[in-house]
């Protein structure tokens, strides 16, 4: 077979699996394909059909280069590099933010990966209102209050792309669905290095899986104990 016909068994074959959607933009209100989500099952289906792809990146170009490991046969995709200007990120953790997201944009053309689409989703669409406007941010209609109840809502644009950029960061270290303590507390020290409000915090909380979530808090927990000992 030659490289593209290997490809294309491969989207097809990753298309016939039932693959999960973790990722979720809550202000625009869909679900997307987290790298986790589906790169290890399409890395074993490159194997079996002999392909190998490498990511690559300069100053300008990002890079998909899949060779063909029988007879050395390759395909590229590319994609003009981007950049982060993350809040209370250091350059490396923004170029870092930035190459994460182009592996996943490469990978996805590579796989033709069918998604919602974010821009149609997102374009001229306003911040949605609370249901009842004369309840403070934290206390719903029945009084009882909660600590990250309209505190997505209650941010402007910017500080909604801040905190959706460290919560896909957040997200980039688990690599599967459960997430080890090794990678809870990978995650659990980036998050800390952010050094966030208490409504930063709590608007992150809701842009994260509950796995995610039960997962930092028993990496939160290790950290304290270890600070106690």
């Amino acid at each position: 077979m030659s490289v593209h016909t290997k490809i294309m068994k491969a989207r097809l074959e990753l298309g016939q699996r039932d693959l999960k959607k973790t990722g979720e933009n809550k202000f625009a209100g869909y679900k997307y394909f987290e790298l986790g989500d589906f790169l290890p099952t399409a890395q074993a289906i490159f194997a079996d059909l002999g392909l190998c792809g490498l990511v690559s990146f300069t100053a300008d170009t990002a890079t998909l280069t899949i060779t063909d490991t029988e007879d050395g046969s390759q395909v590229v995709i590319t994609s003009p590099m981007g950049s982060a200007a993350l809040k209370g990120c250091h350059e490396v953790q923004n170029i870092g933010a930035v190459e994460t997201y182009q592996r996943r944009y490469l990978w996805v053309a590579a796989f033709e990966i069918v998604e919602h689409d974010a821009l149609d989703a997102t374009t001229g669409k306003a911040a949605p209102e609370a249901k009842v406007r004369s309840i403070a941010p934290g206390v719903s209609a029945t009084g009882k209050v909660s600590p990250t109840d309209g505190v997505w809502n209650a941010l402007d644009d910017e500080e909604r792309e801040f905190l959706a950029g460290i919560a896909a960061n957040v997200t980039d270290h688990f690599a599967g669905p459960k997430p080890t303590d090794s990678e809870a507390d990978s995650a659990h020290a980036y998050l800390a290095a952010q050094q966030l409000t208490g409504d930063e915090k709590a608007a992150l909380w809701t842009q994260l899986g509950s796995a995610v979530r039960s997962a930092l808090k028993r990496a939160h927990e290790r950290s304290s104990n270890k600070e106690a000992a």
